[in-house]
């Protein structure tokens, strides 16, 4: 049994207002992607705000700059989750709906079994690596760093 999962946190700075005409492809598809996350194998927990998506969430001071973020029991579970499901559509039409960010955009760290990370947290993460690039503190896909030495 692994004394660490990985959490992720990644950001979107969105088109428009969630009740938009431009963002309704990616509304009508989050009950279906979540549906997915839930039930896929690995997962753990997913942040969730009001209603049963993290949309309503607000991190930051710009309002369509939205937060989501889940803990996986490993980087396969994740990878297969985010690669080589359905959710791949959204991340091949996401320029449909979000901006590009000119920084990092997601975070990966490992947290103990059980622990439940906080926006602050995946904020200090994401900032982490955007200030030093991946580390075992903060990485990537492209360069993941191995579960801690329980």
């Amino acid at each position: 049994m692994n004394a660490y999962h990985l959490a992720q946190v990644n950001v979107a700075l969105a088109r428009g207002e969630m009740t938009s005409d431009t963002m309704s492809g990616f509304v009508s598809r989050l009950d279906e992607i979540n549906r997915l996350a839930e039930c896929s194998k690995g997962f753990v927990w997913r942040l969730v705000g009001d209603g049963a998506d993290a949309t309503s969430i607000r991190a930051f001071d710009d309002p369509l700059l939205l937060v989501n973020m889940s803990v996986w029991e490993d980087l396969e579970s994740l990878k297969a989750y985010a690669y080589q499901s359905a959710h791949v559509e959204l991340i091949r039409d996401r320029d449909a709906w979000f901006h590009k960010l000119p920084e990092a955009h997601q975070a990966l760290w490992w947290v103990p079994v059980g622990h439940t990370p906080t926006v602050e947290e995946a904020k200090a993460r994401l900032e982490h690596i955007r200030t030093h690039g991946p580390t075992p503190t903060a990485f990537t896909f492209a360069r993941a760093f191995p579960q801690p030495v329980a």
